[in-house]
């Protein structure tokens, strides 16, 4: 699958909080900073995002969104 998006960043998920419509995953990455995303909870339960994986970030204008590698 190819993005559009050339901004990628190694990342861990820390936590998910489904909603019923939207989610929030909260991810480390180095140094140790931290990043969140918004995304729709059938995305979330599509990728099956858990805390402890690693995925990578594809950061696009305001948008940061996870690729299950």
């Amino acid at each position: 699958m190819r993005y559009g998006a050339r901004n990628q960043i190694k990342a861990k998920v820390v936590s998910v909080k489904k909603g019923d419509v939207m989610s929030q995953v909260r991810f480390t990455v180095e140094n140790p900073h931290e990043m969140q995303s918004v995304l729709t909870t059938e995305s979330v339960e599509d990728l099956d995002l858990k805390p402890g994986e690693t995925v990578l970030l594809a950061v696009k204008a305001v948008h940061v969104i996870p690729i299950k590698e």
